[in-house]
């Protein structure tokens, strides 16, 4: 077992300008860091079998999840069960960090909404 860090781990971009680190890679754990820059979003999605848990680092996140809008500060934390249509986006002045754990690991299980 290492120690890991954003420096020691796979980074790769995503959206315009967000970037995630993946922390932990395994068949039945994801564990990510992510930086999304101000006025960035995902595009609103679900996950047939992965369920997820978001944990603000630094800024705030608005996640919205069926339909309800959730404000999370930092050292606040959001659990997404599968299936449940959802997206993260920073409406702030300040870049957002977040961890976002998923369990299975969510990429490939993404499907996107109209």
């Amino acid at each position: 077992m290492d120690k890991v860090s954003t420096n020691s781990k796979n980074h790769y971009t995503w959206g315009n300008n967000c970037d995630g680190w993946h922390l932990v890679e395994s068949a039945s754990l994801s564990v990510i860091q992510e930086r999304v820059p101000k006025g960035e979003s995902e595009v609103r999605h679900f996950h047939r079998y992965a369920e997820q848990f978001f944990y603000i680092l630094s800024g705030i996140a608005t996640i919205e999840c069926e339909g309800v809008i959730h404000k999370l500060h930092t050292h606040q934390g959001l659990h997404i069960p599968a299936t449940k249509k959802h997206t993260l986006s920073n409406q702030q002045n300040e870049d957002l960090v977040f961890i976002v754990t998923s369990t299975p690991p969510s990429h490939g299980d993404k499907i996107f909404c109209e």
